[in-house]
């Protein structure tokens, strides 16, 4: 199986074009760099994201505080990271980069706090 696929871990965008046996990645080209090559096969055999989205509070200035995990977690995982999020609720004043839930998900990333909220 062939697939293209436009790298993003350098400003120069190389087209990569990778070949699969299946899920395993057999071949890469048209990277320029050596993080091209790693890309691809990341991408391909085991996609992982960084998850950004909001969690509820109660009793602090605003309503809803903007998250996001430490790591990136895969991708596969993240209709149910979403789904445990709906049931975060930060009830204590937090700063930027404060953890909401540690190891979220069993999955060695932390959820962390986007910005600063106080309490009412």
């Amino acid at each position: 199986m062939k697939r293209t696929l436009t790298c993003i871990e350098c400003p120069k965008g190389c087209r990569l074009e990778i070949e699969c046996d299946g899920a395993r990645v057999t071949r890469v080209g048209g990277n320029k760099c050596p993080r091209g090559d790693a890309y691809a096969r990341q991408e391909t055999e085991a996609p992982m994201r960084t998850l950004t989205t909001c969690v509820l509070t109660r009793g602090l200035e605003l309503r809803m505080l903007p998250v996001r995990t430490s790591g990136p977690i895969p991708k596969g995982r993240l209709p149910e990271a979403m789904e445990a999020v709906k049931r975060v609720v930060v009830t204590s004043p937090v700063k930027a980069g404060s953890v909401v839930a540690r190891d979220f998900l069993g999955l060695g990333v932390d959820l962390v706090a986007c910005r600063r909220l106080n309490a009412l």
